[in-house]
């Protein structure tokens, strides 16, 4: 570890740390953060309540409505983040993201889907992972059809991918009940956390903390891959096999975060740049530091979608309104060429 990293990593620790208390303090019935603090040393023992009917109150409040909230906008943004640095490392590419691969838009299908044919939310969480794998799963077959160079064939693979399920995705649309389900699938899939709940959370927590923590302890090897096919292979890595992995890992937490929340872009875009205008190319240090951004960053849009109208914004046209003038500079900048990892 450098010794930048020693000091970036303890700040955006506290920043996200500081973003939290914030996010917990702000909503309809705002508390002060000095209140939220004492409560949370009620919790840990360290404080004696003298009034404890205030602290069931605000336990009500902070522990069964908003954590949850803020818990799940910090996994999405840490998960949409990191699978979205991962996949522009292994393409080698500025400007790719999870749609890449038709990981949204196999998840889009998936749940309108199951809000058109089920009526419990379990299958339509379900119907949405599944199909968001299933696309992937089309991507990496059509590629495997032809010789050539694999990357690029991955590419025209989810280029496909996401033009089959997009298509299907209009025809549910299309064949949904005007008045009920087709405008819980137009909310659903603009994205938000106004939906989210402890069992959900808990529910959905665990697989996107450990692929987040796989792709993090595997980023060595993802520097090697950057370095091109056969540079890697003569350093004795399974290229095949490595480049499966973060793919297939970077779909099924970017699958997850639309059962959780719907449709959420631009994020896994523009938060890998931020991290290498502050980490540089090296993953090691990139992906961490993607993980704090990104939580960070979504957690703070979402305070936004919920205070700045008398009602919530989704969370999908806030990132889209950010992520629009940022892409537009990438893309200028985008011929200058893609750095070399070191």
């Amino acid at each position: 570890m450098t010794r930048d990293s020693r000091i970036v990593f303890p700040v955006l620790a506290g920043v996200l740390m500081a973003t939290v208390l914030v996010s917990l303090s702000l909503g309809r019935y705002p508390i002060h953060p000095e209140a939220v603090v004492r409560f949370i040393a009620w919790k840990m023992h360290i404080l004696h309540a003298d009034n404890p009917k205030e602290f069931q109150i605000l336990e009500t409040i902070l522990i069964h409505i908003r954590l949850p909230r803020i818990l799940s906008a910090m996994l999405v943004g840490a998960a949409l983040s990191v699978s979205g640095a991962v996949l522009q490392s292994i393409f080698i590419n500025p400007l790719v993201s999870p749609e890449m691969l038709g990981i949204l838009a196999g998840s889009s299908f998936g749940a309108a889907l199951g809000m058109v044919l089920a009526s419990s939310w379990i299958l339509v969480q379900i119907s949405t992972v599944g199909f968001g794998m299933a696309a992937v799963a089309v991507a990496i077959g059509l590629a495997g059809l032809y010789q050539g160079d694999r990357i690029l064939l991955l590419v025209l693979g989810g280029i496909i991918s996401s033009s089959l399920f997009n298509a299907l995705f209009l025809m549910m649309k299309y064949l949904a009940d005007p008045y009920n389900q087709l405008p819980a699938i137009i909310y659903w899939l603009m994205g938000g956390f106004s939906l989210a709940d402890p069992n959900t959370t808990a529910v959905l927590s665990p697989p996107i903390v450990t692929g987040i923590l796989i792709l993090l302890v595997l980023s060595p090897y993802l520097n090697l891959l950057t370095m091109g096919e056969e540079e890697a292979r003569s350093l004795g890595v399974n290229v095949p096999l490595l480049r499966m992995t973060f793919i297939i890992v970077s779909a099924i937490i970017s699958s997850l975060t639309v059962a959780l929340c719907g449709i959420i872009g631009w994020v896994g875009l523009i938060i890998p740049h931020i991290g290498r205008m502050i980490a540089g190319p090296d993953n090691r240090f990139l992906l961490p530091i993607c993980v704090f951004i990104g939580a960070t960053f979504l957690l703070m849009v979402d305070d936004v979608s919920r205070l700045v109208l008398p009602v919530e914004i989704p969370i999908g046209i806030l990132t889209a309104m950010l992520g629009i003038p940022v892409f537009a500079v990438i893309l200028k900048n985008s011929g200058k060429g893609w750095g070399k990892w070191s």
